[in-house]
């Protein structure tokens, strides 16, 4: 059971991350300069964190959290992964941060929490898939 929920995590984080790149130019209108999943640190003292999604942009950061079902207590403990981002990954520490939550389907007390909070907040909608055949190709008709 526990293999099955981090498989449908690392699948909802899989949707996300190729959205990030456009969802920062739309949104925030800035390009992505070096983006990294997963990122994990060690620090001296033995205390590691992982960081779903880091997007570092010339002015700012855009630190993303998924959640296959984002809860509003999710939106608290962002609040505390940023201040952890900082003590982390201290190289980013003269760059502001902007929030980036993201889930499947978000249900709208949430999103208002996650909104108070000031953070950006993705769920799955029309651009999540595209289709990858080469150019010309004609599906079967069965």
């Amino acid at each position: 059971m526990g293999d099955l929920a981090n498989k449908l995590g690392t699948l909802v984080e899989d949707l996300v991350y190729p959205s990030l790149p456009r969802i920062i130019r739309d949104t925030l209108g800035r390009e992505i300069l070096d983006l990294g999943v997963r990122r994990k640190r060690r620090l001296a003292d033995g205390r590691v964190k992982e960081f779903d999604a880091v997007a570092v942009t010339a002015d700012l950061v855009g630190l993303n959290s998924t959640k296959a079902t984002l809860i509003s207590t999710d939106v608290d403990w962002f609040v505390a992964d940023i201040a952890a981002f900082r003590e982390f990954l201290p190289e980013y520490g003269a760059l502001p941060v902007v929030g980036i939550l993201a889930t499947l389907a978000v249900d709208e007390s949430v999103l208002n929490d996650a909104e108070k909070a000031g953070f950006l907040v993705l769920a799955v909608g029309d651009e999540v898939m595209e289709v990858k055949n080469r150019p010309g190709f004609e599906p079967k008709r069965w």
